[in-house]
């Protein structure tokens, strides 16, 4: 699939769950439909009743997330932060709580629906320490050295050009800066075919990377103190419905198919000192 097919194909996704939360329903993983058996491992129980009060509850229902960057990320009082690929807000808001009326929270997001109900949400819950903005992951509309921490929820791994996204990052973030996002990672490689229908059942259309991989994209685009921390394992259980409705013995692959993917919090840091000085 060209980059351009890719992303018109998450913005369709996307813009098609903005509208089900509007309209008063629940997403399914990742903006997909509703797979029975197939999302709750990933997207359900991934933030506590303490965090979510005070959150509209549209912000809540449009989480498509596979992790929960703000409780694992270090944000602190007067910080500058910014979310790629934001959708609802949920996270933009909570991190604007984070940080306090000295601090920002950013949203980035190229789905106008998504944006129209980010603002929405922004509105009922009274942050006033957060902007929306309208842009791509690979071209963020922020100046360099303007970000003190980049949190993202499992998008990532939705972009075709995943370097360009981590070089952009590194770019906007300060000196110092912190890199702490929840992404879909793959661990050991797997037939082609299994690894398809794994990834429909994640939802997410570009696919994970290897961890292996992450890492060294991470360091090419020069971020050290690099960390990958498993926060969900997807196991041959949770999968087997949504594999069996898609013509595989479960029993047959199971071992090539536990485990392979999981929910992880990955840490990263610009260096305080360019390399070398």
């Amino acid at each position: 699939m060209a980059d351009t097919d890719l992303r018109e194909a998450v913005r369709q996704r996307y813009g098609a769950a903005a509208q089900r939360v509007s309209g008063g329903q629940n997403n399914g993983c990742c903006g997909a439909a509703p797979i029975q058996g197939g999302c709750d491992p990933i997207t359900s129980n991934l933030y506590d009743a303490e965090q979510l009060a005070g959150m509209p509850e549209a912000a809540g229902r449009a989480s498509l997330g596979c992790g929960n960057p703000t409780a694992l990320a270090d944000l602190r009082p007067g910080e500058v932060v910014l979310d790629l690929g934001s959708g609802g807000g949920l996270d933009v808001l909570l991190s604007a709580r984070r940080v306090g009326p000295g601090g920002k929270a950013y949203g980035l997001d190229m789905t106008d629906e998504m944006l129209a109900l980010a603002r929405e949400n922004q509105s009922r819950a009274g942050v006033a320490n957060a902007e929306f903005l309208k842009g791509h992951i690979e071209e963020i509309p922020l100046p360099d050295a303007s970000v003190d921490v980049i949190v993202s929820n499992c998008v990532v791994n939705l972009a075709a050009d995943k370097d360009q996204v981590l070089r952009e990052a590194f770019r906007v973030l300060r000196p110092g800066g912190r890199l702490a996002i929840s992404d879909v990672v793959s661990r050991g490689a797997a037939p082609v075919a299994i690894r398809r229908s794994l990834e429909l059942w994640v939802g997410c259309i570009a696919g994970a990377l290897e961890e292996s991989d992450y890492r060294a994209k991470l360091a090419a685009a020069g971020f050290a103190a690099i960390t990958i921390e498993p926060t969900r394992v997807y196991r041959v259980a949770d999968a087997r419905e949504f594999l069996a409705g898609q013509g595989w013995d479960v029993d047959a692959i199971a071992a090539q198919v536990d485990g392979l993917f999981f929910s992880a919090f990955i840490r990263a840091s610009k260096p305080a000192m360019p390399q070398g000085a």
